[in-house]
């Protein structure tokens, strides 16, 4: 597991920047954390990285934003989303190995992930700025991320 400590929303989305360089096109990053941690933030890097230049935002009503860069991203959000028949029609499956996959909100869908999904956990700190990132699934590019 990689740990790292941003301390401000643009080293968020410098970490998701990061992260996009050694993206294949076909991954599934997970993204856990409670209201304001950041993974918006995280999710607008990663796909600035990807070379989306859409606006990037939180599907909260849409559940899937779809964007186009380098690999296609779909951005989804689960906080509504609250048993297998609601997963499966946002249509997630049908997404699956056709380019990167973002989820929000993942706690509530954790049994439906892929083994091989990259997990990120982000926790808000004490100070309203920082936040710890809990990277498993990316050990082997720990050089590139931190």
């Amino acid at each position: 597991m990689i740990k790292k400590i941003t301390a401000s929303s643009a080293e968020t989305e410098s970490l998701g920047k990061k992260i996009a360089t050694i993206l294949s096109g076909n991954e599934t990053i997970a993204l856990f954390g409670d209201l304001g941690a950041g993974k918006t933030a995280f999710t607008r890097g990663l796909c600035e990285g990807l070379g989306v230049t859409d606006g990037v935002s939180s599907p909260t009503f849409a559940i899937v934003n779809a964007y186009n860069g380098k690999y296609p991203v779909y951005h989804f959000d689960m906080y509504r989303i609250t048993d297998a028949d609601d997963l499966f029609s946002t249509g997630y499956y049908d997404y699956i190995g056709n380019g990167v996959i973002v989820i929000e909100w993942s706690e509530n869908i954790e049994s439906e992930l892929e083994s091989d999904a990259i997990r990120i956990r982000i926790q808000k700190n004490d100070d309203e700025n920082k936040r710890l990132f809990e990277i498993e699934g990316l050990d082997e590019y720990a050089d590139v991320i931190c």
